[in-house]
Formats: C-alpha cells, structure tokens, sequence
C-alpha cells in the first residue's frame, strides 16, 4: 500500500450510523424509519480507522490490499463499479476460496457501459442488481463478518471507478476492530440482498427504468 495511505488509530472515534428498516416495510417512505424502529443506529466507538482521501492518496490500493487479507467472506454494494484492478482482486480472492458477493445499481451497471460486471460473472462472483431504490447509491465493502479480530467495514464517498481514484475528490474509510459495526452493516447488506435480482447471466438483467420512473423524485416532492 502506498505510502499516502493514511491509517488513523483512534479508540474513541465514533464509528457509523446506519438507517435500519426491515425488508418487509415497504410503507415506510424516503427519509422515515420504518414502524416502530429509530431513525438512526448507535453502536460502541472502538477500533482504528483507515483513512484516504482521492486524489491525493489512493483509495483504491487501500481497497485492494484489503481484499488481500480477507480469508473468509467479502460482501460489496456498489453504485458505480468499473474498477478493473479491484474487480481482479475480488476475482482473486474468490479462486482463493474467499465467498464474494456483490450488489450493484441495476441502472449505472450495464453491459454498454464500463461496467465490470461481465467481468464478475465471468470469474463466478454471485452478483445481484437492486432496483427498488431510486439509486442504489452506496459504497460499501465488509470484510470477514464473522470474525471478531479480523472483520472491517470500508465506506465513503469513493466510488469503485478510475475517476473517482484520479479526478474526483473522494474519500474512503476503512473500519476496523468494531464488530457491532460490521454487524450492522452486514444486516443492511443482508436487507438489500433480500430484495435484490441475483444474475446467473447478462441476459437477466431488468429493463431499463424510463426517465419517468423516478429516479431523482426528490426533485419534484416538496421537502
């Protein structure tokens, strides 16, 4: 990892908040915890937090490096995904016996784009596309769930794209050292899983949305 990669240990740092509400709540509107359940979720501040912003560090070597030490299982969301080294590393650590799965937008990830989708079907990667959601818009990759020392959660802004490692201004934290973190991000993961359309080829991807379909709704509903 390069040297500009900056790992932050910080006992004490406030971890992450996560919007929870259960598969099954489609009532619950945008922006509102579903029934009975907090708009937000608290966890413990513990562990070490791995920090780089792009484009003066490289969030995408933090990334690979991390997939690297996984051993058991790697769970990805993705909005954009058209990173070749990562999507390598994934494929790699998937012929190592590591269980990868991955969601992605089912809009921003299609075969006429640089999508590298075709690549983690190739490689025998499971990957599933949500389409309930406007835009699946998160930036998450969770590493060993269930292991007390060696699971982490990465997320930010950073999207697994060439542009966002040389263009844009990103940034991208590694967590780790917090298993009540990587829990409840594994519990969300599992909550999107449960919604989304697993692929066994490029053939079954949906339909592509109309411009009616409501992707930026917000813009049209008062606040």
């Amino acid at each position: 990892m390069p040297q500009a990669v900056r790992r932050w240990v910080a006992a004490g740092l406030l971890a992450a908040s996560a919007v929870g509400a259960p598969a099954a709540q489609p009532e619950a509107g945008p922006g509102r915890a579903g029934p009975g359940e907090a708009p937000t979720v608290t966890v413990p501040a513990r562990g070490s937090v791995e920090i780089a912003f792009s484009p003066w560090n490289d969030p995408e070597a933090a990334l690979i490096a991390a997939i690297a030490e996984a051993r058991e299982r790697i769970l990805v969301q993705a909005y954009v995904f058209t990173s070749k080294p990562i999507a390598r590393a994934l494929a790699d650590a998937h012929r190592r016996g590591v269980r990868v799965e991955v969601l992605l937008d089912a809009e921003m990830n299609r075969p006429s784009s640089l999508s590298v989708l075709p690549q983690l079907l190739e490689a025998g990667i499971p990957v599933a596309v949500e389409t309930r959601y406007n835009i699946a818009h998160n930036k998450v990759m969770i590493f060993d769930p269930a292991s007390a020392s060696r699971g982490a959660v990465a997320t930010g802004s950073y999207n697994f794209t060439r542009s966002a490692r040389v263009a844009n201004a990103e940034n991208l934290l590694i967590l780790r050292g917090n298993p009540a973190l990587v829990r409840t991000y594994t519990d969300n993961w599992q909550r999107h899983r449960a919604e989304a359309q697993l692929l066994r080829s490029l053939d079954e991807l949906p339909p592509r949305r109309g411009k009616t379909d409501g992707r930026e709704s917000d813009r049209r509903t008062p606040d």
